[in-house]
């Protein structure tokens, strides 16, 4: 366990539940709404979403308990230690960073493409061709100022970086705000059809993209020890952050359902951008849904370099990755190399395209559903094992919730395997996937195979 407990506890109610929601909606929702209402038709997207958001919201449920419960930084991390000891502990925690850095990878690369969407033609500096897209040093310079300036307000401390998220979740919110009642308003229900489409393979299609675009309540649990309110409260901010992304995501889907025909959508590069657009008669507001767009970027790249630089700080603090990961900056009392780490993988991912990247994010979809997976489970059993562990939010009396939260997270990993019409893409994905695991078998193998585990109570971090 992390015996530092150094960290400054900044961080209000506010600040969590704007880290959180602008972690889950990042820029998805712009670029990939007509993916989605083209493979299972407006309704049928809107559905799948709504079907991924009720396991996430079982996953938050079991979340919410175990971060009262076990309030430290690494959080999932913490919960399968306690629940199985240190080797699941890895399994969970090397999950989960696979998939936070596969959303910074993301993100690095999405904030050049959106800008090429304001500025066409701003490509200058051809470098090489990498999967049939051409690289430029432009578009790879925005990447990467932007990677650095997100890496050094992180680097300064997680209240910067708070208030930085709160200034760009509220320009964010306002814009998709616009969008939904305009759509309400100037869209056309006929341009609704098809209602479905794709049949089952579709509509799962559709469903396995959402682990990876809900991915991002789980930064809450890693930032415990930084959050200054009370105890009762975190599970509660936690759930209402998973709600208004579900929320957000099936609003969105029906407003560009709304706005654009079928054969509009087809033709469309930025469906969410041309929707607002077409709505309000007026490609200006196209742009403005843009900023809304940069925002959303920066809010899910903010938040999963606080999120992925815990996850490496609390393995390091139990010798499960290098201890120089696990130092605290004197004077900012952020996890310094952590971040600088990340941050370093946030700048060079330009270099390498498009493509590539759309395979790592796959990849980290899957990793995230195990770690949901393991971190159910470890509910389930610390129920049994430690059933007087102080749990100041409870999902329920019994154990349904973390039953539940299980099935559907194997029902989704199912998803992902070969033969089923939504698996990874072979052998792009599936080798990046077993590269990870291959990666972290090394560390895996280094694991101490005897370590004490001691029950952390909730008044060590949290104020009454």
């Amino acid at each position: 366990m992390s015996k530092n407990n150094d960290f400054s506890k900044v961080l209000s109610r506010a600040d969590v539940i704007v880290l959180a929601f602008g972690a889950m909606i990042g820029w998805g929702w712009v670029v990939l709404s007509g993916d989605w209402i083209s493979k299972a038709g407006s309704l049928g997207a809107m559905i799948a979403f709504l079907i991924g958001g009720i396991m996430v919201t079982f996953v938050g449920l079991v979340y919410s308990e175990l971060t009262t419960a076990l309030p430290k930084t690494g959080g999932a991390h913490h919960f399968a230690q306690e629940a199985f000891g240190p080797r699941a502990a890895f399994a969970v925690s090397w999950s989960i960073l696979l998939g936070y850095v596969s959303v910074v990878a993301f993100e690095a690369v999405a904030l050049p493409t959106v800008i090429e969407y304001i500025f066409p033609n701003y490509q200058v500096g051809y470098m090489w061709t990498i999967a049939g897209w051409d690289v430029y040093f432009s578009w790879v310079a925005v990447g990467m100022i932007g990677s650095i300036i997100v890496t050094w307000i992180n680097f300064i401390g997680v209240k910067q970086a708070a208030v930085l998220q709160l200034i760009l979740t509220l320009l964010l919110a306002i814009v998709g705000l616009f969008l939904i009642f305009g759509s309400a308003v100037g869209g056309e229900m006929k341009n609704m059809d098809p209602l479905f489409t794709g049949g089952m393979a579709g509509l799962m299609g559709v469903m396995i993209m959402t682990p990876f675009m809900f991915v991002g309540f789980d930064v809450i649990p890693q930032m415990a020890e930084e959050m200054n309110i009370p105890k009762k409260t975190v599970g509660r901010v936690l759930l209402l952050s998973v709600a208004l992304a579900v929320l957000w995501y099936i609003f969105i889907i029906l407003g560009v359902s709304l706005s654009l025909s079928d054969g509009q959508l087809k033709v469309s590069s930025l469906p969410t951008a041309d929707a607002m657009g077409a709505v309000f008669g007026s490609a200006v507001f196209s742009k403005i849904l843009i900023l809304g767009g940069i925002a959303g970027i920066l809010t899910s790249w903010n938040a999963f370099i606080i999120g992925g630089s815990r996850v490496m700080y609390a393995m390091a603090q139990d010798g499960m990755l290098p201890g120089w990961f696990g130092k605290l900056h004197p004077k900012y009392k952020t996890p310094k190399n952590a971040i600088l780490v990340i941050g370093l993988l946030a700048t060079v991912c330009p270099l390498l395209g498009r493509p590539a990247l759309v395979w790592l994010v796959d990849a980290g979809g899957l990793s995230i559903v195990i770690a949901y997976f393991i971190v159910s489970v470890s509910f389930v059993v610390l129920r049994k094992t430690q059933p007087n562990l102080p749990r100041p939010f409870q999902a329920g009396k019994s154990n349904i919730v973390g039953i539940l939260a299980s099935i559907l997270s194997i029902g989704f990993i199912v998803l992902y395997m070969p033969g089923m019409p939504a698996s990874l893409v072979w052998p792009y994905e599936w080798i990046m996937f077993g590269a990870w695991w291959i990666a972290g078998l090394y560390f895996f193998m280094k694991i101490p195979k005897v370590k004490s585990i001691q029950t952390i109570t909730t008044e060590q971090t949290f104020k009454e």
